[in-house]
């Protein structure tokens, strides 16, 4: 019981550290890079940006409100605790922005592009990992798309075509691909750093020797195995109503070829499907010790 109660401190300094990292990352991306060089970047940052460029007035006072609806939206659709956090975050980085010193790191377009959006993406993904948003635009595409047919990636793409439309009319086509490259690094390093390098896999492997398959995964790999009980529909052999059990595990993208190396072992012909699962929860997803 008393090391239950630690564990929400815990939690809580972990969160303060990821998102203060994150603040700091995205601070050095800003103002190391992009804005010496008039680069821009997507979502709210970018509009942020895009205002500073024309109204000519403090950076880090467009950085605080082009977020609220952003906050507000967090704090109707996900929770009190997120929008605080955000909102702390967002403020504390327009702080950050407006106070912090730092050198232009290099005059290269391509690395600006590159590392000034490296360092940004990183900011944003932790921040998210610590519970916050220093970047609000996903929180009003997931509100967009539970009313309409667009899933929440469409609307980022089609919110940021338009953000860098309007850079290539209102500044120029080249400062406009640029900043589209700047978002292409921002967006990697924001996955990287919510998946990290050990992005889960699911396979689901369809095979007469799912028996002999299941036990080289537990006994050999070590692996959580699930056992479907199914029955089959159509086939090479045209059409089937036999029963069958095909079984489904889950993987980092780096044990993938240890497994098909092993079902290819013991059935060439074994159906197997892979797909890429955002985030897991409980169960046995780690390699662990088999227990007797």
């Amino acid at each position: 019981m008393k090391s239950w109660k630690k564990l929400p401190f815990k939690e809580v300094i972990r969160d303060i550290l990821f998102i203060a990292v994150g603040i700091f990352s995205a601070s050095v991306g800003l103002k190391g890079f992009l804005l010496p060089n008039g680069f821009f970047d997507g979502g709210a940052m970018g509009i942020s940006l895009l205002l500073d460029r024309f109204i000519h007035y403090d950076l880090s006072v467009f950085i605080v409100l082009v977020n609220i609806p952003f906050i507000l939206f967090g704090y109707t659709q996900i929770s009190v605790e997120f929008a605080i956090k955000s909102a702390v975050a967002i403020f504390i980085l327009a702080i950050m922005v407006h106070w912090m010193q730092m050198p232009v790191f290099t005059q290269d377009r391509s690395l600006i592009s590159i590392f000034g959006g490296v360092f940004l993406g990183a900011g944003v993904g932790l921040a998210i990992r610590g519970g916050a948003a220093i970047d609000g635009t996903e929180v009003l595409a997931v509100q967009i798309s539970r009313k309409s047919s667009l899933s929440v990636g469409d609307i980022i793409a089609i919110f940021n075509v338009v953000l860098f439309l309007c850079v290539a009319f209102l500044v120029n086509l080249e400062t406009a691909m640029y900043s589209m490259l700047t978002y292409v690094s921002a967006s990697k390093s924001v996955d990287f750093f919510l998946n990290g390098v050990e992005e889960y896999i699911g396979v689901t492997i369809i095979s007469p020797r799912y028996e002999l398959i299941r036990e080289t995964l537990v006994y050999q790999l070590r692996r959580g195995v699930t056992v479907y009980k199914t029955e089959g529909g159509f086939g090479k052999t045209g059409t089937t109503h036999d029963e069958r059990k095909v079984l489904f595990c889950v993987v980092t993208r780096l044990e993938v070829s240890r497994l098909l190396n092993a079902i290819e072992k013991i059935d060439r012909d074994a159906f197997v499907i892979q797909h890429s699962i955002k985030d897991t929860r409980g169960g046995m997803i780690k390699k662990r010790p088999l227990q007797h």
